[in-house]
């Protein structure tokens, strides 16, 4: 894997998929511009090195994950697909029989083995320390993303917290909306373990501290937005991921572990009493999110390498680098998806609809209502709680190709016999429900519809061409001049 993040920049670099730009631009909306137009170029245009931010010595990388081909460079395999079939192999319960059976479930368990991280004195995170009246945030070019932004926001964090409770690390993704030399916001939403964190601190009358990390292996990125099941330590899935533990130093000044290798690590304190207005952002939705009241998160020290790189992303309207992140949680976790709702054959989340509001599934039909009972599983499974539609076809749809979908969903569907409305969980950031975090879901059976559900004519059949007039065709192609 990378040693760092900027190891993983020259990879990038070698590759021919990063750009280096030395024309002077400022955090404030202009280096967002530049990005978008780039993120919006097909397959995603290049990654960017923002030499010269206007304000800031410290050189900014942005698009870094924002096309499938550095989002699977970033994990070190040739393309994301691989990780999800290792993790179906590791998932399989199958009992070993025989000496070579036995051997490969070692060999699986030696994977998990060698993943928890492994704590070291020292690294390059630390080798420029300032503390007290040399906190300054202000030095770092921290991005105003759009226009009507309440502030500039760091977009790329990894936030390190403790449950208060139990002591377990969480490792979570959230804005940080920037509010003077010292001080930020902490945007956990209802929803996240960040924020049950901070409710269990509340509860005790206690503070959280907490490290908000920059860079590093980017495996440690993907890990930070990987819905993993409650047990798994998203460091130790890094490890996972990078076929070897990943370091960890202490804190100067406060008690949590982070990363050696990181570029930039900012610890602090954060009272979940003590609230601030934070926002508007402009979100991952293409929309701005409301401002709201949000814990303030005290900075007590900046820690970073000699010479860093400050990553960044911006989110907006799709398809924006994100986009690729969440493409890539999509085809890795399928497998995690198919151990509780087995019948799932593949799964897609549209870019267009921010992934979390759309869903496309296809299935082998058992039974009579199966589309309903697996709608209804996907909506009792983390993250995809917040799924607003859900559209169930048969095996032989490709949930990839949107003309395949649409053809489905008009030939199959009949809206009012079909339809599946509950309500529910929702993305705290979705604004079109009444209430905040809680409104409509919808679900539709688009596949092929069975007598024992009440169809009571004759299913017609899908018009096809026979294979053998296909296989003559195919071979007078050449000749035909088409």
């Amino acid at each position: 894997m990378y040693s760092d993040f900027q190891d993983f920049l020259r990879a990038l670099e070698r590759a021919g998929e990063l750009k280096r730009v030395p024309v002077p631009l400022s955090p404030e909306l202009e280096i967002t511009e530049v990005a978008d137009r780039c993120m919006k170029m097909p397959g995603g245009g290049p990654a960017l090195l923002i030499e010269n931010p206007i304000g800031s010595d410290i050189p900014v990388a942005i698009n870094a994950f924002g096309s499938r081909k550095r989002m699977s460079m970033a994990l070190g395999v040739g393309d994301v697909e691989e990780i999800a079939l290792e993790l179906e192999s590791l998932l399989k319960p199958e009992v070993p029989v025989g000496a070579l059976d036995k051997l490969r479930a070692l060999s699986k368990l030696g994977r998990f083995a060698k993943s928890p991280p492994r704590k070291v004195d020292g690294g390059i995170a630390q080798e420029i320390v300032l503390t007290g009246k040399d906190v300054d945030l202000t030095r770092l070019p921290v991005l105003k993303c759009w226009p009507e932004d309440g502030g500039p926001f760091i977009t790329l964090p990894m936030v390190f917290t403790h449950d208060p409770l139990t002591g377990k690390r969480n490792v979570g993704m959230y804005r940080i909306q920037v509010f003077d030399r010292n001080t930020t916001a902490m945007h956990w939403q209802m929803h996240k373990v960040g924020a049950e964190h901070a409710r269990r601190a509340a509860e005790k009358k206690s503070k959280i501290e907490a490290c908000v990390v920059l860079g590093g292996d980017p495996v440690y990125t993907f890990s930070a937005i990987a819905p993993l099941p409650p047990s798994i330590d998203e460091m130790m899935f890094a490890g996972f991921l990078r076929h070897e533990p990943v370091r960890l130093v202490k804190a100067k000044t406060v008690d949590v572990w982070v990363p050696a290798d990181a570029e930039i690590v900012l610890e602090g304190v954060v009272d979940p009493n003590e609230l601030r207005v934070e926002g508007p952002f402009g979100d991952h939705t293409g929309y701005y999110s409301l401002a709201d009241m949000f814990p303030v998160f005290h900075v007590s020290a900046i820690t970073m390498r000699q010479r860093p790189v400050y990553p960044a992303t911006i989110v907006g309207i799709p398809p924006m680098e994100d986009g690729f992140m969440g493409q890539a949680v999509e085809r890795i976790f399928l497998p995690l998806v198919r151990l509780v709702v087995p019948e799932l054959l593949d799964m897609h989340l549209p870019v267009e609809a921010c992934f979390h509001n759309m869903a496309f599934v296809k299935i082998k039909k058992r039974y009579p209502g199966h589309a309903f009972k697996v709608m209804n599983a996907l909506w009792g499974l983390g993250q995809l709680m917040f799924t607003k539609f859900i559209f169930v076809f048969d095996e032989d749809v490709d949930v990839h190709d949107l003309r395949d979908v649409l053809f489905r969903i008009g030939a199959n569907c009949d809206p009012k016999r079909d339809s599946l409305v509950v309500q529910g969980p929702l993305d705290q950031l979705d604004h079109a429900s009444n209430l905040v975090g809680f409104g409509g879901k919808i679900g539709f059976d688009c596949t092929h519809k069975w007598a024992s559900e009440g169809y009571p004519r004759e299913w017609p059949r899908l018009i096809t061409m026979s294979d053998s007039v296909k296989k003559r065709i195919d071979a007078l192609w050449p000749e035909l001049g088409l």
